[in-house]
């Protein structure tokens, strides 16, 4: 079988609802009260805090730390997930929520079948997919087997050294404001790291909010890599969520996987690293 594209569109949803071993996840960012009002049809909540993080000491990791693996195999069978389910997962922030994280660290364990909704909740709902207020309840599944993440990771030291390194590039996809440290919203201090450039995760939708064709996006960002080999491509955000939109849009552009820097700015801006405000 062909591997799946990694963004599916939502004509393509209602297709999909005959198939039993079709799970939609909800990893729209806030609290459960939201996913209660409304959500689409059949689909299970993950909370980006609780099932996609193991959140501790923000200075150590940053504010959504990845969990043990078989802390996220135990949440995969909390939501009926078996290594043979095709999972669709959708937010309602064209995925800069946490749907490009959860297909993130399902990619990272060897889960192929995973799937973005292009344009996200609102697109899904605009092309017909029934929504209701209806808690879904998850199948039994077995436990899920996974041993390691598998997809490449950075860390706070390899971005110190290697950021201001010629044939190594550090992309933060925080919006431009946050990046030129005009502005901070969430975090202690503004600015960024020293070597890194801004190429928002923004850019990678169109003004509908959907991702831009594999063409475009490959001609994107083989431009901004300008030849950079992958392993040494690091992409960061505030705290691993949206960064992972960005590692979204790069395979679906049939490009290679950078790795990312979970901890991020919310991580480096805690520990006194050097930081440029401008």
């Amino acid at each position: 079988m062909s591997k799946l594209p990694p963004i599916i569109h939502p004509a393509a949803l209602a297709s999909l609802r005959a198939n039993n071993d079709i799970i939609i996840i909800d990893a729209s960012a806030g609290s459960k009260a939201r996913y209660v009002e409304q959500h689409l049809a059949g689909a299970l909540f993950a909370d980006v805090n609780e099932d996609l993080a193991n959140i501790g000491d923000f200075a150590k990791g940053g504010r959504h730390p990845l969990p043990d693996v078989k802390q996220f195999a135990q949440v995969l069978q909390k939501f009926g997930i078996s290594k043979n389910s095709h999972v669709i997962v959708y937010d309602d922030k064209n995925g800069g929520n946490a749907a490009a994280r959860l297909w993130w660290m399902l990619r990272a364990i060897g889960h192929e079948k995973v799937q973005v909704i292009d344009g996200g909740f609102q697109a899904a709902v605009k092309a017909g997919f029934p929504t209701t207020n209806k808690v879904a309840t998850p199948r039994t599944a077995d436990a899920y087997e996974a041993d390691a993440w598998t997809l490449p990771l950075s860390d706070m030291a390899e971005v110190e050294a290697v950021a201001k390194t010629a044939g190594h590039l550090v992309i933060d996809v925080r919006d431009a404001n946050r990046y030129a440290g005009l502005t901070e919203p969430i975090d202690t201090l503004a600015g960024h790291i020293p070597g890194a450039v801004n190429i928002p995760f923004t850019e990678n939708l169109d003004a509908e909010g959907f991702f831009l064709p594999p063409e475009k996006l490959k001609a994107k960002y083989s431009k901004a890599l300008a030849n950079i080999k992958s392993e040494n491509v690091i992409v960061h955000c505030g705290s691993g969520i949206t960064a992972c939109h960005t590692l979204l849009a790069l395979d679906y552009a049939g490009l290679p996987m950078a790795k990312l820097y979970v901890g991020s700015w919310s991580e480096w801006s805690r520990n006194n690293k050097e930081m440029v405000f401008k």
